[in-house]
């Protein structure tokens, strides 16, 4: 029973040393794809995040998993995750974890470039329009993919607050005429 439950001090530090490298190669990749892999998850998208999760899970843990490894590697996690929101407090340390927004449309101009660079379709975009209630591309001012992976759809109207704009990548695309 004892074999169930418990670790020795060097298969906790494998562990944690699993854990953290998992972790950190998750947020790699996460930077390398994109944040939209975890904004709008198809069946496809969800069922990478299972295996991703399962992957994880099996490497941190090791060959057999004990309630100890799980203990450890979970506080392991939670460790890392909140030293992560410590980072993105500092100016530099948020950039490297979290991706700066960025526009994908100005006015009724979709900025290609960018919707290459967010790995954004054009048929994705359209939808979210379409969800927002834009019933043609002259309704809008401005499209922002947010770090979240999400789409903010801004209509035209009273016009954008410019420091809505700040830190958006392209931001400085949207027509004066879209401005307050």
């Amino acid at each position: 029973m004892a074999e169930l439950l418990g670790v020795t001090p060097l298969e906790g530090l494998a562990v944690v040393l699993g854990t953290a490298g998992m972790y950190l190669t998750m947020l790699i990749i996460i930077k390398l794809v994109g944040q939209r892999m975890l904004s709008s998850m198809s069946s496809f998208d969800m069922a990478a995040v299972i295996a991703f999760g399962s992957i994880l899970g099996r490497a941190a843990l090791g060959e057999a998993p004990t309630l100890a490894a799980g203990v450890i590697s979970l506080a392991t996690l939670v460790a890392m995750q909140a030293g992560a929101g410590l980072v993105r407090t500092v100016r530099r340390g948020g950039r490297l974890i979290v991706s700066e927004p960025v526009l994908l449309m100005a006015g009724s101009t979709v900025i290609e470039e960018n919707m290459r660079h967010c790995h954004v379709v054009r048929a994705e975009l359209q939808s979210r329009l379409r969800q927002s209630g834009i019933r043609h591309r002259g309704e809008v001012a401005a499209v922002v993919f947010e770090p979240s992976g999400v789409l903010s759809v801004l209509r035209r109207g009273d016009g954008i607050d410019p420091n809505l704009l700040e830190g958006v990548r392209g931001g400085e695309l949207v027509p004066r005429e879209l401005l307050r």
